[in-house]
């Protein structure tokens, strides 16, 4: 139930970025077609913020206590970068074009997933 929740949150700030930023898109032939996408790359993002994510933290400690955790922007922006080339060579039709863009992507993903988070019920 948890997994399903967590696909289900990163599906939605998925389709709030794609719907936000221009270089975002979210490619699929009908409207059913965008949603399994997204469901499919929520679950993506899912699985490398469960388990890249912490590697790269860790590595990365250093930089983030010397730029006052700045580097947790970066770090959200690689792992969207990373989601897009999974999802790439998954032919989903998910594109993320250029670092600033996943920069904004991952600030606007990070407060969509706030939100959602805050909305939808805690699973027992």
């Amino acid at each position: 139930m948890k997994f399903i929740l967590l696909v289900v949150t990163n599906a939605l700030a998925l389709a709030v970025a794609t719907w936000l930023l221009d270089d975002i898109t979210l490619a699929g032939s009908d409207r059913n077609d965008r949603i399994l996408n997204l469901v499919i790359v929520g679950a993506i993002l899912g699985v490398i913020n469960s388990i890249v994510r912490p590697v790269v933290k860790l590595l990365s400690l250093p930089l983030i206590i010397l730029t006052l955790g700045l580097m947790l922007v970066v770090i959200n922006a690689l792992m969207l970068l990373l989601t897009s080339r999974i999802s790439a060579a998954l032919e989903l039709g998910f594109h993320v074009e250029g670092f600033w863009t996943a920069v904004l992507g991952g600030i606007v993903i990070s407060i969509s997933t706030m939100v959602i988070d805050a909305i939808l019920p805690e699973p027992r």
